[in-house]
């Protein structure tokens, strides 16, 4: 069987992620048991479960980027690549009525399944959905006190941009709470050149020391790691969603759960 080849150039390739997660937000709640199931095995508790509206949990999180550290009351957080808002609604808890928590998300469909979350959550006045890419915030410079995002950056062909950008709008000592995907070895080619690998955050992870890099590299200090767990290790290969997977990417049964211990889950902190 033959995979779709992820194309070379970042647009492009940002188009197709952006259409494989309008699908996404499309399908979004046909499986709520599925989907809590997944949260829980990521790391949320479940009254966090129960206080985000109906809907904003898609399945599709790698950690709980508001368990890192905590986020105060006031404050003002972006959350990058918000999806439908489940984590942006968490954060919203936290900095409580005076604060403001602004989501950014590149897919029309996500944006539209989150403000009609809001809506439902009546949060309109503190949680806030914008357009845009992670490689170019429409926030304006250093006016943000922290950052969040759920297995997103993994999928941004330029990572190093992201992390400037984040860099950029946090003031002075704020600081970023990032659940990603990092590879501790490489995986084989024809599932790292895949698409949809790609989109099911896998195909883009980069090297664990080179994101950590990354990161440091943007000017970030206090970088650590808060917790890390295998990130194939917390899916159930009898999911039909994973069965899919694995047969477009001509992968056994046997070869996913020897991915297992490659394929990364981390909870990063650093700070501006």
């Amino acid at each position: 069987m033959t995979t779709t080849r992820r194309p070379d150039d970042p647009d492009a390739l940002r188009e197709r992620v952006r259409d494989g997660y309008s699908e996404i937000a499309r399908r979004g709640g046909d499986d709520a048991g599925r989907a809590a199931d997944a949260a829980r095995r990521i790391g949320y508790r479940e009254e966090e479960l129960e206080a985000v509206p109906d809907g904003a949990n898609l399945g599709v999180g790698c950690g709980n980027p508001t368990a890192i550290d905590r986020l105060e009351p006031g404050e003002t957080v972006v959350d990058l690549g918000s999806g439908a808002g489940m984590d942006a609604f968490l954060a919203a808890r936290q900095v409580g009525p005076e604060g403001h928590v602004i989501g950014v998300d590149m897919t029309d469909a996500m944006l539209e399944k989150a403000r009609e979350n809001a809506r439902k959550a009546g949060l309109d006045d503190i949680v806030e959905f914008r357009k845009g890419n992670i490689e170019s915030l429409p926030i304006e410079d250093e006016s943000v006190d922290a950052i969040i995002s759920n297995c997103v950056i993994n999928l941004s062909p330029e990572k190093h941009r992201v992390y400037a950008e984040a860099y950029r709008v946090l003031k002075p000592g704020g600081r970023i709470m990032v659940s990603d995907i990092v590879l501790d070895r490489e995986l084989p080619a024809r599932v790292l050149e895949s698409i949809d690998a790609y989109i099911g955050c896998v195909g883009g992870a980069s090297l664990r020391a080179d994101y950590l890099e990354t990161i440091a590299k943007a000017g970030f200090r206090e970088v650590r790691i808060d917790r890390e767990a295998s990130f194939l290790g917390a899916i159930s290969f009898d999911d039909p969603a994973v069965k899919q997977a694995m047969e477009s990417l001509d992968v056994s049964l046997d070869e996913a759960r020897g991915f297992a211990d490659a394929v990364t889950s981390l909870h990063i902190f650093a700070r501006k």
